[in-house]
């Protein structure tokens, strides 16, 4: 059980990169951006095929989340530029993306099994490889939400802030909104995609199915962290997600040794968002509930 475990927490550190990006477009921006189903998957393709080819892992991964800071743009430039609503921008995207990633991948999936990954140094020290994931994907993981929290404390990072949440006032005071909206995306589609070269390097191959659902595996560990680790400050927030995404991955690891299909998992993640995305409104009708009845007693 303890491995089992282990091996939840690594995988929620590298998807917890994917859920940061997703927090960008679906909390600070108010879209939720389905570019992230290809974007995940043309990180994990340009990492693998980059490595294949004998490039430095480390580079590879540079290049995937560049890649992915494109698909962000060509999805703004959807919604932006030619005015096309934002979630079919991101539909339109991702749709493209299947194309562009068989092209770089060259197949359907592509093997990087006994060449060296960004976990390859840690491995050779003698460690495990849920060990090696654990401290790469802890690095990176903390070391983005220290970036994210300084970005968005610079003028820059406000303007993107303050477009999400009232894109009159900002306009009022002479700043582009859709700028910010484009640099939104691509900072949040970079991280997916980045989080897609770290998956596909610990688990040392691509697969053009990736990404599907990964969006609502994004929602999921938002909002387990969300509920349950709280929306204190922004740098709190920022770390609730890393949290989130662990716990998601708990959850699924103890379902999953309890006897839950595999089949069944995207359905038990599709259950799991609705409710929560639904509790709010469950709150107002339970609080309508008791209203009335107090105003019943009270009519006795």
């Amino acid at each position: 059980m303890g491995q089992i475990l282990l091996g939840a927490v690594a995988l929620g550190l590298l998807w917890a990169v994917m859920t940061i990006g997703v927090y960008i477009t679906y909390r600070i921006l108010g879209i939720a951006d389905l570019t992230v189903e290809g974007s995940i998957t043309l990180g994990a393709a340009v990492s693998t095929a980059m490595i294949q080819s004998g490039q430095d892992p480390y580079f590879a991964m540079i290049i995937a989340l560049l890649s992915g800071a494109g698909a962000g743009f060509v999805s703004g430039f959807l919604h932006t530029k030619l005015r096309i609503p934002a979630l079919l921008s991101g539909i339109l995207t991702m749709i493209a993306l299947w194309s562009v990633n068989l092209r770089v991948m060259g197949s359907a999936n592509v093997s990087i099994l006994r060449l060296a990954t960004i976990y390859t140094p840690i491995q050779t020290l003698g460690a495990s490889k849920y060990v090696s994931w654990v401290s790469v994907g802890c690095i990176l993981a903390i070391g983005i939400v220290s970036i994210l929290y300084w970005f968005f404390g610079t003028e820059l990072g406000s303007a993107i802030r303050a477009t999400g949440n009232n894109p009159n006032m900002v306009r009022a005071q002479g700043i582009n909104t859709d700028n910010m909206i484009l640099l939104g995306l691509m900072i949040s589609n970079g991280l997916v995609a980045l989080s897609g070269s770290l998956i596909a390097q610990s688990q040392a191959f691509s697969d053009i199915q990736m990404g599907t659902g990964s969006i609502v595996i994004g929602l999921a560990s938002l909002i387990v962290g969300e509920v349950l680790f709280g929306r204190r400050n922004f740098y709190l927030r920022l770390l609730s997600l890393i949290f989130g995404a662990i716990t998601y991955r708990i959850i699924i690891a103890i379902v999953m040794e309890i006897g839950m299909h595999p089949n069944d998992l995207k359905l038990f993640t599709a259950i799991t968002v609705a409710i929560a995305l639904s509790t709010p409104r469950f709150r107002e009708y339970l609080q309508t509930i008791l209203k009335s009845l107090k105003g019943g007693r009270a009519a006795c």
